[in-house]
């Protein structure tokens, strides 16, 4: 009986040795993540290559930049998902998915709101002749330059502020349980510009008083990002509930939407999400001047 008990205890670790194997693959999980936020990366570098292409004469190279940020943010919004629902979160692919969104949600989105509204306008823009002069138009391209410039600037701010700040504080706290961005998440932003650009199919802007909108758009796009401004993160949906039913209609019926009627389906989902923030801005003021103090306030973990 004792060698049978001596060799029980002796055969528990071969059995627990057995489970290495997945271990070994459970770390191979890691790189899953890191796939899609690569994936992100590679959308932004197509969509800098497409604004340099385009034209007056293919305008559609716009459209194509405006389709490949669209998929980023797309990418951007999974590996987030995949890495906490595998727990293979990491500091390398949050650093890494940081970097990647400077350059998909920064600097593609900024250039494509240059070259698509205001650098083209010499070549397109037909003005009134009391404004048809060619000092307007310099700093019209000029101003364009700025507000770009100025988008690229708050996009990185907006993400070097969430990385320094453990549980920033917004300005008009929301629901306890609900969780919200504080200001508005830089895909979000470069998703306005890439919806709008998108429903014109890339056409450049022609009109002096739509490129005076386009500018203070983008204006305030860039103020929003900057902000401390609650936005709704999503992060509340719970794809791994037992009965999701109503949630996968819904996404099929978005997603069928998009599919047919993707220009006028992304420009009004983009345009809802930005007012959304100014909405919930404006009510907090009035609830707060009529009202008790609005409940505690809970961060979304997310460096976007």
């Amino acid at each position: 009986m004792d060698d049978m008990g001596q060799r029980a205890v002796v055969e528990l670790p071969r059995r627990r040795k057995e489970d290495r194997p997945q271990r070994r693959m459970r770390k191979g999980m890691y790189i899953l993540p890191s796939l899609f936020t690569t994936a992100n990366l590679a959308a932004g570098y197509y969509a800098i290559l497409q604004v340099m292409h385009g034209t007056v004469a293919e305008p559609w190279h716009f459209d194509f930049a405006a389709k490949a940020i669209g998929f980023a943010v797309l990418f951007d919004g999974l590996d987030g998902r995949i890495a906490r629902m595998t727990r293979t979160s990491s500091d390398f692919g949050r650093e890494l998915d940081s970097l990647a969104d400077v350059i998909t949600f920064g600097v593609a989105p900024a250039l494509l709101a240059y070259m698509w509204g205001f650098h083209l306008l010499p070549f397109v823009l037909v003005l009134p002749p009391f404004l048809d002069h060619p000092e307007f138009r310099t700093k019209l391209v000029q101003f364009g330059a700025v507000a770009s410039f100025l988008f690229l600037v708050a996009g990185a701010s907006r993400l070097a502020r969430f990385n320094i700040m453990v549980n920033p504080q917004p300005s008009n706290p929301g629901r306890p349980d609900k969780k919200y961005f504080v200001g508005m998440p830089i895909p979000a932003g470069a998703g306005v510009v890439a919806a709008v650009v998108h429903f014109t199919l890339g056409l450049p802007l022609g009109d002096p008083w739509m490129a005076v909108t386009w500018l203070s758009l983008v204006v305030a796009v860039a103020y929003l990002m900057v902000s401390t401004w609650r936005f709704y993160s999503f992060k509340d949906i719970d794809f791994r509930s037992s009965h999701p039913f109503r949630l996968i209609l819904f996404l099929g019926a978005l997603f069928a939407a998009i599919w047919f009627y993707s220009q006028q389906v992304l420009f009004a989902v983009a345009l809802l999400y930005m007012v959304s923030g100014v909405f919930w801005r404006v009510q907090w003021i009035f609830r707060r001047r009529s009202g008790p103090p609005p409940p505690p306030y809970k961060e979304a973990s997310q460096a976007s």
